[in-house]
């Protein structure tokens, strides 16, 4: 029998048992893979995994235990507490107000009179996957994982060729199938939501979280982000002697500020953009002057990767198909120069953008609360974004619903892409199917887009709230494919602008005051006063990489053309791989037309990785 590539290669993950005998043979077999256990008050195995083991903090009272893995800073005393209130209170959700107050990012797992509660976070960066494995005493059980590959190796369940036809959607899947597992029969569970296991492990789904109403003002919504946001870093940088940073964008140089103010040493690093109008460098260099004790490095951008750079040859082991694969090597090369500094923790901006900057489709609610204010910035936007007048009022008008939405592109697959002017006010940009998708594959995605429309309803309360929540879900996905690129070489990527706190702090501030096509991210200028040096706190430009993509399409074509060759994808019957090959051949544009390849080439490095050869972790 072969042995499992997760289970054998991966130096972090954990599953979650039921307190009963029907799931003991998955115990087994996940305790012949694990360095780390932990038991019910029966002795029943409860938590199996390999994690290190100063992530992982546990408290007990009585028969209740309670389990956080992580980012955080909860002591031994602080979960025995959490137990003891579960216990008196002969209730998990007695755990509602240590979750909601904690500090930091981390799975919190409970088990009590034969009950568990297993919990994420309230976007994709911390996820729970769930499904039932074949008991001889009971037919099936519920188990629960950190990660959905290494529960489909556990349950033994095969690949769902229908949901991988519907991962090859330009700009990406929408809600509620984002993020899927590719398996079938392994699910994942909603952002803000718990798993509750009975004793009998049967498992419900319980909402925790919501988002706050938009209803604090700047100032004081700026006071409260500076200190969750502050805590946040602290959680990670504290009792540490040296930690890394990206210092690029404003965001990453607020969490780079923030560091700087603790006990660590603070070392950070800037990667040089291609493009002579990227201005990261010029910045960066500004804040290290301003700050003083800080070690730069700026990394020159003939040392950096370029978009493409090895697709052919990458092996990382990931749970889901990745966008960021097309960059992979790109972004992991900071990391990698953070691991060979001596790291073991590196601190990134990344959510900061869809936090900081959100979207205009909040104009949508806007305009019924506060109409001249939401005329103003309609203008604005238009203005700004070259956006036509007759399409920003059509989109305003149209109050059809999320399902209605959803309905019409699973209709449109086919069609052309929206046109590069349209207005960011819908419910999403539509995604649409790329012209080398077999047929096959388009009706495999468009059966599944239909089979979840009964039950579909937008991520959020109305357009913006959903587009937020929805590009939170899905860039935090990326973020934790970086974490799971970079554990092998020993160091954790943290991303404190995805930390409950964090995210509730910047939602609770008023729609106008956050998002403004007159101010560039108003609430982070206004909460890093006295962290983030003066001489760049009000920075309002951002670096891109197209210059990366296009030339990285014409310098590692070779490489996309070698994974058209006995294409994984085109086994499955789910693209015609002579059709790929020739718009890889292309001279295509970053901005309107190379970008539909990176799905495609997502899922077929994916595809190949699952066929490699396990190794033990660390080799």
């Amino acid at each position: 029998m072969e042995e499992p590539l997760s289970l054998t290669a991966l130096p972090s993950w954990f599953v979650v048992l039921p307190d009963t005998d029907a799931a003991a043979p998955v115990a087994a077999k996940a305790l012949s893979y694990a360095s780390h256990s932990l038991a019910h008050a029966s002795g029943r195995p409860w938590l199996v995994g390999r994690w290190a083991a100063q992530t992982a903090i546990v408290g007990v009272h009585g028969d209740t235990r309670v389990a956080v893995i992580g980012e955080h800073s909860v002591t031994r005393q602080e979960a025995q507490r959490a137990a003891a209130s579960a216990s008196t209170a002969a209730s998990l959700t007695a755990l509602d107000r240590y979750s909601t107050a904690w500090a930091g990012s981390f799975h919190l797992m409970a088990s009590s009179g034969g009950r568990v509660r297993v919990q994420g976070g309230v976007v994709d960066l911390r996820r729970v996957f769930h499904a039932d494995a074949a008991s001889p005493a009971s037919g099936r059980v519920t188990v629960a994982a950190d990660r959905a590959d290494v529960l489909a190796e556990l349950v033994g369940a095969a690949l769902d060729e229908r949901r991988l036809a519907l991962e090859l959607l330009t700009l990406g899947v929408p809600h509620p199938l984002s993020g899927s597992p590719q398996w079938r029969d392994v699910h994942a569970l909603p952002g803000g939501h718990y798993l509750c296991l009975d004793a009998h492990g049967r498992a419900r789904s319980i909402r925790w979280w919501s988002p706050p109403d938009p209803e604090v003002p700047l100032a004081e919504g700026a006071a409260r982000l500076r200190e969750v946001l502050t805590a946040a870093v602290d959680v990670r940088t504290r009792g540490r002697d040296l930690v890394t940073a990206d210092l690029g964008g404003l965001d990453s140089t607020a969490v780079c500020c923030a560091a700087a103010r603790g006990d660590a040493q603070v070392v950070a690093y800037t990667a040089a953009l291609h493009d002579e109008l990227g201005d990261d460098v010029h910045w960066a260099r500004r804040t290290v002057r301003a700050l003083g004790a800080v070690e730069h490095h700026i990394v020159p951008a003939e040392d950096t990767a370029l978009t493409f750079d090895g697709v052919d040859t990458l092996q990382d082991v990931l749970d889901t198909p990745s966008m960021l694969t097309v960059d992979r090597n790109r972004r992991m090369h900071l990391v990698a120069l953070a691991a060979a500094r001596g790291a073991d923790l590196h601190l990134t901006g990344l959510g900061g953008d869809e936090l900081l900057a959100g979207t205009p489709a909040r104009l949508h609610a806007l305009i019924s609360a506060r109409p001249f204010v939401a005329l103003r910035d309609v203008r604005g936007y238009a203005a700004k974004y070259q956006w036509p007048r007759r399409k920003v009022l059509r989109q305003l008008a149209d109050r059809r619903s999320y399902r209605s939405w959803l309905a019409r592109v699973a209709r449109d697959l086919t069609k052309p892409a929206a046109a590069a002017d349209e207005p960011l006010l819908d419910w999403s940009v539509p995604p649409r199917m790329p012209p080398w998708a077999t047929s096959e594959a388009v009706a495999a995605a468009r059966e599944l887009l239909n089979s979840c429309l009964p039950d579909a309803a937008p991520r959020g309360r109305g357009h913006g709230e959903h587009r937020e929540l929805a590009a939170m879900d899905g860039i935090s996905q990326w973020t934790r494919h970086i974490g799971q690129m970079a554990a092998p070489l020993g160091i954790t990527v943290a991303a404190p602008y995805y930390d409950d706190r964090v995210i509730e702090a910047c939602l609770a501030v008023r729609t106008p005051d956050r998002i403004s096509p007159w101010r560039y991210k108003p609430l982070i200028v206004e909460a890093m006063r006295g962290i983030v040096p003066e001489a760049v706190r009000t920075r309002g430009t951002k670096a891109n990489a197209t210059f990366e993509e296009e030339t990285g399409l014409r310098r590692h074509r070779s490489r996309l053309l070698a994974l058209c060759e006995d294409s994984r994808l085109g086994r499955l019957g789910l693209i015609d791989a002579d059709a790929l090959r020739e718009w890889c051949r292309r001279s295509l544009s970053a901005e309107t037309e190379s970008y539909l390849l990176h799905p495609t080439v997502a899922c077929e490095v994916w595809l190949r990785s699952r066929e490699m050869t396990p190794a033990p972790p660390g080799r």
